[in-house]
């Protein structure tokens, strides 16, 4: 008896997970749009709390800023560019004091993928160029 009562449990536990894992996912996604993500620590000390870490999203729900931060203020902050298919063209990354560090602009191929990331200084002289590959692996 205790066997066919396992497997009506695993039975029901089967059909059961998809339907699970799908309410996971919906769980999981957030609507990002014109959302502001602060990150907080405290400590275990004095209790006080200090901003770690803050992310803002546009009225399209694309990343649009992101900031470090340090118990000076700000430690570092990116700035995100997006072309008209929603696709991140370029990011900026400023020192604690605003000034301009590094800069990227993103390709992407025909198929929407990334192509390729160029990431200049400051001044505008290239640093350095990342590929992206794509290969299908045979499942047999």
């Amino acid at each position: 008896m205790k066997t066919k009562t396992s497997c009506l449990t695993l039975w029901i536990c089967l059909l059961a997970f998809p339907v699970l894992a799908q309410e996971a996912q919906v769980a999981q996604k957030i609507n990002k749009k014109n959302l502001v993500i602060k990150e907080w620590n405290t400590s275990s000390r004095s209790k006080t709390q200090q901003l770690d870490h803050e992310t803002i999203y546009n009225a399209d729900g694309k990343k649009i800023e992101e900031t470090e931060y340090n118990s000076d203020g700000i430690k570092w902050r990116k700035r995100f560019e997006y072309n008209t298919a929603g696709k991140q063209v370029k990011e900026y990354v400023y020192d604690g004091r605003g000034r301009l560090q590094t800069y990227k602009t993103i390709e992407y191929n025909e198929l929407g993928r990334k192509k390729t990331q160029n990431t200049y200084d400051a001044k505008g002289r290239l640093l350095s160029v990342k590929v992206f590959e794509y290969i299908v692996q045979d499942a047999s």
